[in-house]
């Protein structure tokens, strides 16, 4: 991953279409973003998405926002907008046990990968929130905070949490005790309460100390700090 194209400077009040213009200036369109959702849960799947959105007036979706910002109301909104609107989107589910085999942040990078791969236009640049995403044949950029300030990602993780969310109410059907409908698989104390007294269930994240501890896991060998930044991670992800 690269910085901006030389030429392509952003205003501090170019506003969440701001990279995208300034990117389509320098000859490099479509934009793609890309980003995930439940990377910091301790159950459910890891859902990544990306998204390209039109230029002009057509790619401005009303009310986009990072997703974490939105009500669960105004996501659904943007979210059919998103599709409607959008020059090409997709979106990969990683299952609670593929998590666990390759570990979440290899996990992050391989979903977020996938989704690119899977659009069905090929972008010219790509922008991801917090870290790059290796292996890309396009130039690109990881972004701090990138779901606030790049529309294209704002859209991607519109996409990714909506399905995510759809499909943990899915899984509250089938394990009620735990209460997915509410907190989507992240870390909360009636969460945790339900994992002292049910131990964990088929789509807990056995990488998480908190999962492995319910379970009566003891390691002989201390596992990595992977699972202990995991029970932490993106736990603002979860408001």
């Amino acid at each position: 991953m690269t910085g901006l194209p030389r030429g392509a400077t952003i205003r501090r009040d170019a506003g969440l279409y701001g990279y995208e213009r300034a990117l389509r200036r320098a000859g490099l369109t479509p934009v793609a973003g890309v980003d995930e959702a439940g990377r910091g849960a301790c159950a459910g799947p890891l859902v990544a998405a990306a998204a390209i959105l039109p230029e002009g007036k057509a790619g401005q979706v009303p009310g986009l926002a990072d997703s974490k910002l939105l009500t669960a109301k105004a996501r659904e909104r943007c979210y059919t907008q998103v599709l409607k609107r959008a020059l090409a989107w997709s979106v990969v589910v990683i299952e609670p046990a593929e998590c666990d085999r390759l570990g979440m942040h290899v996990a992050n990078v391989e979903a977020l990968r996938r989704a690119l791969a899977r659009l069905e236009v090929r972008p010219a640049y790509v922008l991801t929130d917090g870290f790059p995403v290796d292996g890309l044949d396009v130039p690109g950029l990881a972004m701090w905070k990138g779901d606030r300030v790049a529309a294209c990602i704002s859209a991607a993780s519109v996409i990714a949490k909506v399905t995510r969310d759809r499909l943990m109410m899915q899984q509250h059907e089938l394990w009620p005790d735990y209460d997915f409908g509410t907190h989507k698989g992240y870390i909360t104390a009636e969460h945790s309460e339900a994992l002292a007294e049910h131990g964990p269930c088929p789509i807990h994240r056995m990488r998480f100390v908190n999962v492995r501890r319910a379970a009566g896991v003891v390691d002989e060998v201390p596992m990595s700090l992977e699972p202990q930044l995991e029970l932490f991670a993106d736990l603002e992800e979860s408001r």
